[in-house]
């Protein structure tokens, strides 16, 4: 696939009270594969927020290096061009919805960016269909679900075209089926179309779906690996303040009280037929 994104000893500093300084993050490495799916979690104040807003220079780093293929995002000269290849999806799709119209919210970006007139069509048309909202592109963005809402913000930012998504916690706000929603998007545009992608959630379920989940604590990274490698971790997870699949959770119970389950079990399914071959 290749690399991506490169960060080399990356910190983050910002003065507290009394003008304390605090690491946000501290000392991170890490590298992001073209194609890849990627889930950070972590508590409230782990910095995996910190970390995704350094991924296209909405902050900079105090110390180490932030690369996006091969630019680093302290060159001012590079901003421009990091920023198209990296798009910023937040918690309140109605922070980044700007028009009245759906279609006319998607054309917002190609439009600033000087895209001709009619390639602005071709985009709007392309985005919305990736996202499953073209039934939609006359509708008004403040009459659609949270759900929906998200799914607009993200066809806003597909349609400038680039390489690589940045959510931050995208589904925060929303109810369970606008989840779903917002989660299967993503899926499809990374699966479907080889978009690359970094997930910020609390949700566990939802980090399930990622190719690797990274889990952050006081602003460094604690661990990184597969999904079933990180989740099987239940003790270690806890112990971090963080949830586990309740699959896992299950599992893991199971197991103490002297059942015998295979071992990295994190999805429902998996735990059923796991359950269904005890008897």
């Amino acid at each position: 696939m290749g690399e991506f994104i490169k960060i080399e000893h990356l910190c983050h500093n910002y003065t507290g009270q009394n003008d304390q300084v605090v690491k946000a993050l501290d000392d991170i490495d890490m590298s992001i594969q073209r194609g890849e799916f990627v889930a950070v979690i972590g508590t409230n104040g782990s910095g995996k927020s910190t970390l995704a807003k350094h991924l296209n220079a909405l902050l900079l780093p105090s110390d180490g290096d932030c690369l996006v293929e091969g630019m680093n995002t302290k060159n001012e000269d590079d901003i421009w061009n990091i920023r198209q290849k990296v798009g910023m999806v937040f918690q309140n799709p109605d922070n980044q919805i700007v028009a009245a119209i759906v279609e006319e919210d998607v054309a917002f970006g190609p439009e600033n960016l000087g895209i001709p007139s009619s390639e602005i069509v071709e985009r709007v048309d392309y985005a919305l269909k990736a996202v499953g909202m073209q039934d939609y592109r006359q509708h008004a963005p403040h009459l659609l679900s949270g759900g929906q809402k998200q799914r607009v913000a993200i066809a806003g930012i597909i349609a400038m075209r680039p390489q690589c998504l940045v959510l931050d916690e995208p589904t925060a706000m929303l109810d369970p089926q606008g989840r779903q929603e917002v989660l299967s998007t993503v899926t499809h545009l990374n699966r479907e179309f080889g978009i690359t992608v970094v997930y910020i959630t609390h949700f566990m379920e939802e980090a399930v779906q990622a190719d690797r989940v990274v889990v952050m604590a006081q602003g460094k990274v604690v661990m990184s690996g597969s999904p079933k490698e990180i989740f099987s971790r239940v003790e270690l997870l806890k112990d971090l303040g963080l949830e586990v699949p309740v699959a896992a959770d299950m599992a893991y119970r199971l197991n103490e009280k002297g059942i015998k389950l295979p071992d990295q079990i994190i999805t429902n399914e998996e735990l059923a037929v796991a359950l269904c071959q005890l008897s």
